[in-house]
């Protein structure tokens, strides 16, 4: 396993990461769930990311109880706190009393002391940034809250929350987790360079493209019935689920045998080719998954791949 800073920060984390999302604590059986999360452990994964919002606190309590009985120091353990988590006027969002309240909450389902990475899972247009900011930085005092980072923000807010932290003598966010995948680049344009020149290290979602990068699509007219284009969250994959895209990902599939690599393994190679993406977040519904998925942090393919890869996807990409 390759490990990789956090931006500029001096702490590591796995290439590869194991994310809870649509997973942990739903659709996948809890026994299950934690062979994954060991499987992970065992083959080098040390970055762990779930949300409070995910399957409403149950994920959280799934990921916290499968790593209760690992080394607390040999892990690094990342939540966030944003979308509602209750019907109240301040059951959501990033005020002080909503992220305070939180991360007692999340702490207390996680079963542990403190989180390592506190990330504010969307900006909140309601909230004065100072707020968030500073709350932040009170729980990292407090020692709750190793480090702060933020997902899905624009270049622009991740840019003026660092200034304002650097200006105030505050803990700076030290990461954001936005969508990127060969399908999916918009935080090229902007973001990238600007988390670069922050020294913001980026931990993405959705490097598969929500699958569709492992080569398991073929046409838009026979989806498995059992497959996630299929489900309640196919509404997410529309935006690149079309049969232009299949057919350029059937077409990359010659470039990964080449390669002697699984697709998905090509997929996580190329967005690791990124100096600030310090891991790549991956799902895994069972133990298999995570031994494909892991490999991509060792995979040795040469530049030639991975812009044959490239070349093919460009056109179809959403930028």
């Amino acid at each position: 396993m390759e490990y990789r800073k956090l931006g500029r920060w001096g702490v590591q984390v796995s290439a590869v990461g194991l994310g809870s999302w649509l997973t942990y604590g739903g659709s996948v059986e809890t026994a299950t769930a934690k062979e994954c999360i060991w499987r992970a452990y065992d083959l080098g994964v040390t970055f762990f990311d779930t949300a409070n919002v995910y399957m409403r606190g149950a994920a959280e309590e799934v990921v916290g109880a499968a790593l209760r009985d690992l080394r607390r120091d040999s892990y690094v353990l990342a939540t966030k706190v944003y979308f509602p988590m209750g019907d109240g006027p301040n059951d959501s969002g990033l005020s002080r009393k909503h992220v305070s309240e939180q991360i007692t909450a999340s702490l207390r389902r996680l079963g542990t002391d403190y989180v390592d990475l506190y990330q504010c899972h969307r900006y909140d247009e309601a909230t004065p940034l100072e707020e968030t900011c500073r709350v932040m930085d009170d729980l990292i005092r407090a020692g709750k809250v190793l480090y702060w980072g933020v997902s899905e923000w624009s270049a622009d807010q991740i840019a003026a929350a660092v200034g304002l932290c650097r200006a105030q003598g505050w803990s700076v966010p030290v990461s954001n987790q936005p969508q990127y995948s060969a399908l999916w680049r918009s935080i090229e344009a902007r973001v990238l360079p600007t988390c670069e020149d922050l020294g913001v290290g980026n931990v993405v979602w959705s490097p598969l493209a929500m699958g569709i990068l492992t080569g398991k699509y073929s046409s838009v007219d026979d989806v498995p019935p059992d497959s996630r284009a299929a489900g309640d969250h196919a509404a997410m994959m529309r935006r690149y689920f079309t049969q232009d895209v299949l057919d350029a990902v059937g077409k990359t599939r010659a470039v990964a045998d080449e390669a002697g690599c699984s697709l998905a393994q090509l997929a996580l190679a190329w967005c690791l080719r990124q100096p600030f993406v310090s891991s790549v977040i991956v799902g895994a519904s069972r133990p298999g998954q995570v031994d494909d998925n892991v490999a991509a942090a060792d995979l040795d393919v040469t530049d030639d791949v991975l812009d044959a890869f490239d070349a093919l996807l460009a056109p179809v990409a959403a930028t």
